[in-house]
């Protein structure tokens, strides 16, 4: 017994993907970008009023990298700026020193946006 498989559509389908793949990178940019944002913001909120570092919510920044095709962004405190290098101790803790974590819950908040977005991004590329 023999069985005929017969598929149509692919040309169709191999432009989708392809025009999705020349979209993707720039696309896919904003989206790690605005969530960079998005997690700053908050880290900002969280470690607000602080009458002993003040000046730490300003220190946080984020940058967006891509290369090839991976985009990454790295958030947190710029040790550069004034009270920026008491990130560590303000979301570790030390031994004199409880942790107060802003970047590690603004995370996880930030996340089920951040993979909603994706999954709408790679929806929107596949439509067009």
């Amino acid at each position: 017994m023999k069985v005929t498989v017969t598929s149509s559509g692919l040309n169709e389908l191999a432009v989708a993907l392809e025009s999705a793949a020349d979209d993707a990178v720039d696309e896919g940019r904003k989206v790690v970008a605005r969530g960079a944002f998005q997690i700053k913001a908050d880290w900002r909120r969280r470690w607000s009023g602080s009458p002993h570092a003040p000046a730490l919510p300003y220190a946080i920044g984020y940058d967006v990298r891509t290369r090839g095709t991976t985009v990454s962004a790295e958030v947190g405190p710029d040790k550069a700026k004034r009270q920026g290098a008491l990130g560590n101790l303000y979301e570790f803790g030390s031994v004199n020193n409880a942790p107060r974590p802003g970047g590690a819950p603004a995370l996880a908040a930030e996340e089920p946006r951040y993979v909603a977005a994706l999954e709408n991004l790679a929806a929107d590329l596949l439509e067009d």
